[in-house]
């Protein structure tokens, strides 16, 4: 059976992460990403440490599955090389600051000049027009001014999340949607589109809930007070006997109290909401104290009441659940000698999956890609002669 995204062909100018994670998604479903790189050096990440061998397990991680051209977009060969490939391609993505495009030859209006049925997904920052528009940054510059930043942590002061909440949440799955969603209107009227991504409002959007909370109480979020962020003790995490830690979401009323029932203190139940929580956390601190780690999950195991232990470093990988969904999958990479771990795409179409091929070499597919896109062998040993054709 064919995967859902077979004969939908990418191409994919992005590097580092938000852009990456979006293109895999897609590759992992059957699209045919290309990578277009710049022939010195490439995506950044294939150099960013630790390396796997030959590059680096951060750049595995985010580029199974694709195919990779070396092409200079400096020099107007390559720009026309871009131009022929993008006529027959069904999306570009991009993730320059706004107005690189444009300066380099193939913004928007040059791609529907060739491919009016294009799609162009851009992922930046703070979005393509606003004051901001133009502004370096980064993940936390991002969840600073969406006020995710301010939203996490102790009361005291802001903590820096332990992932990249707004290149992945903000960035690459808005990506994927608004993509998935342009080509499905295509497919029916023929139209393209240029998808903006603001990896800013991406994060915004994760506070809807917390802030339609906070504007029907009438009053600004506050940290680490709030339902879901250690505000209320039936939601939380606790230290065990032996230092580690298991996490408390017993929200609703009947987990809560079976909960309070399976741990011998049903009296408990009724101080769920107690106005600060102060003196219920300090009981459910010392019930957990009282037992390790592993003797929580147990716990969990045999009781319907909202419990998990915290898994640290590499246990998810041994995790039972985990392991039977085939969460984690092995990519056989041989440039690298073995096959390297990885976690699984989590869009699944029950009973269908891609074949996992390595993350490409720098230019590894350059000629073939070509070839493919009607480039005569002389027209390819022309570029290479100029020296828009890497690799």
């Amino acid at each position: 059976m064919a995967l859902p995204l077979a004969g939908v062909r990418i191409l994919d100018l992005t590097r580092l992460l938000p852009g990456p994670y979006a293109t895999l998604v897609l590759a992992d479903l059957g699209a045919d990403v290309v990578k277009v790189e710049d022939p010195q050096g490439g995506d950044w990440l294939r150099w960013m440490p630790p390396l796997a061998g030959e590059q680096s397990g951060a750049f595995h991680a985010l580029n199974r599955n694709k195919r990779s051209l070396a092409l200079d977009l400096r020099r107007p060969e390559g720009v026309e090389t871009f131009l022929r490939l993008a006529a027959r391609a069904d999306a570009v993505v991009e993730s320059f600051r706004p107005g690189v495009l444009d300066r380099l030859g193939v913004g928007y209006e040059a791609l529907r000049a060739r491919a009016p049925g294009l799609v162009l997904c851009s992922i930046s920052g703070y979005g393509q027009d606003g004051p901001y528009a133009g502004r370096a940054g980064h993940d936390l510059d991002y969840c600073a001014v969406s006020g995710v930043l301010a939203a996490n942590g102790p009361p005291d002061a802001p903590r820096p999340l332990g992932v990249q909440v707004a290149d992945v949440a903000g960035g690459a799955w808005p990506a994927v949607a608004g993509i998935l969603a342009a080509l499905l209107r295509r497919a029916s009227t023929g139209e393209g589109a240029h998808v903006d991504v603001s990896m800013t409002e991406g994060a915004l959007a994760l506070l809807a809930m917390p802030l339609g909370m906070a504007w029907a109480r009438g009053a600004p979020l506050a940290r680490g007070r709030e339902l879901l962020d250690g505000g209320a003790a039936c939601y939380g995490v606790y230290r065990t006997r032996d230092g580690r830690f298991v996490a408390l979401a017993a929200l609703e009323p009947s987990f809560f109290a079976a909960f309070c029932e399976a741990v011998g203190r049903p009296e408990l139940a009724s101080r769920q909401w107690d106005e600060g929580g102060a003196g219920l956390r300090a009981e459910l601190e010392a019930l957990f104290a009282a037992r390790t780690r592993d003797e929580w999950a147990a716990f969990a195991a045999a009781h319907d009441a909202c419990v998990a232990p915290v898994l640290e470093g590499d246990e998810p990988r041994a995790d039972p659940q985990l392991a039977a969904r085939g969460a984690f999958v092995e990519v056989d990479t041989p440039w690298e000698g073995r096959a390297l771990p990885a976690v699984a795409s989590p869009v699944r179409l029950r009973g269908e999956a891609a074949p996992l091929r390595a993350a490409p070499r720098l230019g590894e597919h350059g000629e073939a890609v070509l070839a493919e896109a009607g480039f005569s062998p002389s027209e390819i040993a022309a570029l290479r002669a100029a020296g828009a054709l890497g690799a």
